[in-house]
């Protein structure tokens, strides 16, 4: 339970998230009425509010790949300009529109992340992909804005808010370039779980450079002979003196050889849960070492490689929690992970909306636009049905995991399953809608459509989630 005083810094850190950027409404949020910037003739609210200059950047960033590789006629790229420049006057749509049901302060903190996902990271994003670049000065952008640590508290340089804020956060992000948006969301996993579990000592060295992401983090529970079985994992540490020698190897480790912090589960005592430890192993450890960079189907932006520990030797001051508390720590960390995810999928899956409203609108066949045609229009229906059904789930899973509810687990479980799978189907529907024209690395469905398809299978594959759901729904 946090103090009243950590309260009040929650608050004063939520204040200065908002007043220190360009991308937010300037001022303090107490003591005031919010006052909405005008919105200038001609162009739509929901344009004005980042969800159009969205497709700005998508378009942009598209065209600039265009100009970098060669890869399009002439004619195309002014085209492609031509409905740059038309996009601000078009809107999205009520009934999609991700700040229903928000409260003013969440709004905001919303359009700060979507500014920032179109200025700075759609534009970059079929960039990032292509050439498999790792935006780490992008990244530290994100941090001055909070991102670095959105749900630590403030006492250690995090943001302070809530699971649903960060859920909101995450969801704009992600319409930016999900990818990039996927690895902060772990990073900041990493963070809350030293924040959460550590001691003081630890909180204040750790998670400060991690909440400027001066310092990046890695999640290192999967093994090679152990993923949906995490209990059964093999890598050991056995103590000697003041330190731990760690052996094994971790496989699948997003940020891997480029992270500075590697939260890693280990096995300190006998087989099973109970076994397990959480231990914090810094890069540069004698002993620690990388397997080479896998080549992904998506995810490309950030870096996955295996971790090898061989008689890696961490002091006994880097272990987070007590003997034994490993695996409980590791589920915690996965239930908020499995909501950030299902986030991340939902920003994927609404940017695709948005772009498929375009090219409907734009797209002629048999002498009429493609939105005239019955079957697309129905389409398009139950995308959107679909989009807003996710985004419910996620936030009534976000709010019972603040709440620390019992159906938590379950009601998260729900929403990393639900959610990952209809999003990943509006993200391909979209894609087929934009015909062949979608299959085209100038155009950014397919990089939707191929990040999000690994949500369904990490922070516990969607097999798992139906274990954990039934699990729940049939105990005495």
């Amino acid at each position: 339970m946090f103090s009243l005083q950590e309260a009040e810094d929650n608050r004063t850190s939520k204040k200065q998230l908002l007043s220190s950027t360009p991308y937010a409404v300037q001022g303090s949020l107490k003591g005031r009425r919010l006052v909405e910037k005008k919105v200038p003739r001609g162009r739509s609210r929901a344009a004005n509010s980042g969800l159009g200059k969205l497709v700005q950047g998508l378009r942009l960033g598209a065209a600039v790949t265009m100009l970098r590789c060669g890869s399009r006629s002439l004619g195309c790229l002014r085209a492609t300009f031509r409905s740059l420049v038309q996009t601000e006057r078009r809107s999205v749509s009520l009934c999609i529109d991700p700040s229903l049901g928000l409260n003013e302060e969440q709004k905001e903190f919303q359009k700060v992340a979507f500014d920032f996902a179109a200025q700075e990271m759609a534009p970059n994003m079929a960039e990032w992909d292509q050439k498999e670049l790792f935006p780490v000065d992008m990244m530290r952008k994100a941090a001055q804005l909070g991102f670095g640590g959105i749900y630590v508290r403030t006492d250690v340089g995090g943001s302070g808010l809530s699971r649903l804020d960060t859920s909101v956060i995450f969801e704009a992000l992600a319409t930016g370039c999900t990818s990039t948006t996927a690895y902060i969301s772990i990073h900041n996993m990493c963070a809350w779980i030293i924040d959460s579990f550590g001691n003081e000592e630890q909180r204040h060295k750790f998670c400060p450079p991690l909440c400027t992401m001066e310092k990046f983090a890695s999640y290192c529970l999967t093994e090679p002979g152990s993923g949906s079985d995490a209990a059964s994992l093999l890598t050991s540490a056995k103590r000697q003196g003041d330190h731990y020698i760690l052996n094994g190897s971790k496989a699948f480790i997003s940020g891997g050889g480029e992270s500075d912090i590697y939260v890693v589960m280990c096995r300190t005592g006998g087989s099973g849960p109970k076994g397990i430890s959480c231990i914090v192993v810094e890069k540069g450890t004698p002993g620690l070492s990388f397997g080479k960079k896998e080549k992904k189907v998506g995810w490309n932006s950030q870096p996955t490689r295996a971790v090898i520990f061989e008689d890696c030797a961490v002091p006994v001051a880097n272990r987070i929690g007590s003997e034994g508390q490993g695996f409980l720590i590791a589920m915690k960390g996965l239930n908020g992970g499995r909501i950030n995810v299902a986030s991340c999928s939902l920003g994927a899956a609404h940017a695709s909306i948005v772009l498929t409203q375009e090219h409907l609108k734009v797209r002629k066949q048999f002498g009429a636009p493609l939105a005239r045609n019955q079957h697309l229009q129905f389409q398009l229906a139950d995308m959107a049905t679909r989009l807003v059904a996710s985004r419910l789930m996620i936030r009534t899973a976000a709010v019972a995991l603040q709440e620390e509810r019992e159906d938590a687990v379950a009601l998260c479980s729900m929403a990393k399953l639900f959610v990952t799978d209809e999003c990943f189907t509006i993200c391909n529907q979209a894609l087929q809608m934009h015909g062949g024209y979608g299959y085209l690395k100038d155009y950014a469905v397919q990089q939707y459509m191929r990040d999000s398809r690994v949500h369904q299978i990490l922070e516990g594959s969607n097999e798992v989630m139906r274990m954990l759901i039934s699990r729940s729904l049939l105990q005495d």
